[in-house]
């Protein structure tokens, strides 16, 4: 028996169509434009980058420069001035001592009172001397009692004696008793007029116009006169109306130590203020220990706006030599091991330049050689700074 096999139904085969030239150039442009806007990205990216780490260098090296203030050098000045410290004091200052003993019974002034010569400052009872007073008052009245009796004796023995009723040895025996009566009331009276003048100072007075600046003692207290050991000050006065102020001037300016010469005085608590004074008298003589000479001026304190003891610097003017150097401030200057330098700014970079000074004005110094009126002087430059480093100036240039 023969099976039959189904017959398998056959599918025709279907053929891609190949593209033609057309489509494979419309592809190959494609690709190249894709490619040339790839490349001008890539080539955008590297240019951005590039710039940047140009801009990147540019202010690191503008960053790593430092930044200084300078300033020029100044023609010096024909005069000098030297600024020195000194200290003010009282044209008459004194203490005020009691010349009689007793106790304080009444003060009428206390400190910063400003009293006249003469003005009654405190009251001493001293009751025991003014007995003293009463007796030899007494003692004087006796005296002259004396002197009067025996006065009359001695004229009645002269008239008697030139009728020879009396020997000449009585009558010069009356005279010198009237001669010893004498003198026993000069004596009496004496004593009377210095109890008298202890008695006046129970009444205790300005010897002068000044201001009180001290009062050390109070009712009750007991006031010795000092006869074998100092007594106790009572107060204290001082003139001010005009002022002393002493100087040490250092020996290399003693030029500036001239009688008549004006000087400037400051002080802290009158900020941008000056005094003028008077040079009127030095010691002639440098001291061998400090050698410095020691000057006194005078300052006119009418207005009572200095007050003694006070602080002061006191400008002095040197009359010297015409300056033909420069001047620059003293923080512009290094000292090296090498010497002393001055930095200057020249073509972007600081340059250590050796100076020789000359005169010190304080916050000046005179710079001789090294330096001209040109060149950019760095102020306070750092200690660390060194010859060629690339520095730039500040906003607003040189002073």
């Amino acid at each position: 028996m023969t099976t039959e096999q189904p017959e398998q139904e056959i599918t025709p085969k279907t053929e891609t169509p190949k593209p033609g030239r057309g489509t494979t150039w419309l592809i190959v442009v494609l690709l190249v434009v894709l490619a040339v806007g790839i490349g001008a990205v890539v080539r955008t990216g590297i240019l951005s980058r590039s710039a940047s780490a140009a801009a990147l260098a540019r202010e690191t090296r503008e960053n790593a420069a430092l930044t200084v203030a300078v300033v020029h050098p100044k023609n010096g000045g024909s005069e000098e001035e030297v600024v020195l410290p000194g200290n003010t004091q009282a044209f008459t200052d004194s203490p005020i001592y009691a010349r009689t003993t007793g106790y304080l019974k009444k003060w009428y002034v206390d400190i910063g009172t400003q009293v006249k010569a003469g003005e009654l400052l405190a009251e001493i009872d001293a009751p025991e001397l003014d007995h003293q007073l009463q007796q030899a008052r007494a003692d004087l009245e006796t005296a002259r009692a004396n002197l009067t009796l025996s006065q009359s004796t001695a004229e009645r023995w002269q008239f008697l004696l030139k009728t020879q009723s009396v020997s000449r040895q009585e009558t010069d025996e009356k005279t010198g008793d009237l001669n010893a009566k004498k003198a026993m009331v000069e004596a009496s009276s004496s004593a009377v007029r210095r109890l008298e003048d202890l008695q006046s100072y129970e009444k205790v007075t300005a010897p002068f116009d000044g201001v009180i600046t001290a009062r050390n003692t109070d009712v009750g207290a007991l006031i010795g006169a000092g006869s074998n050991t100092p007594g106790k000050e009572l107060f204290h006065l001082a003139a001010t109306h005009q002022l002393r102020v002493f100087v040490n001037v250092p020996e290399v300016y003693d030029r500036a130590a001239r009688n008549g010469a004006r000087a400037t005085l400051q002080l802290s608590e009158f900020p941008g203020r000056n005094f003028t004074g008077t040079l009127v008298r030095n010691a002639n003589a440098i001291d061998p220990v400090s050698r410095t000479l020691l000057v006194e001026v005078e300052v006119d304190n009418a207005g009572g706006e200095l007050l003694p003891g006070a602080y002061v610097l006191v400008h002095l003017k040197l009359p010297g030599r015409e300056s033909h150097g420069l001047t620059v401030p003293v923080s512009t200057l290094l000292f090296r091991a090498e010497g002393l330098r001055v930095a200057v700014v020249r073509e972007g970079r600081a340059q250590l330049a050796p100076v020789t000074i000359g005169r010190d004005y304080g916050n000046e110094v005179e710079i001789i050689s090294g330096l001209n009126p040109r060149d950019e002087v760095i102020a306070n430059p750092a200690d660390s700074l060194t010859s060629g480093e690339p520095v730039r100036v500040a906003a607003g240039g040189a002073r």
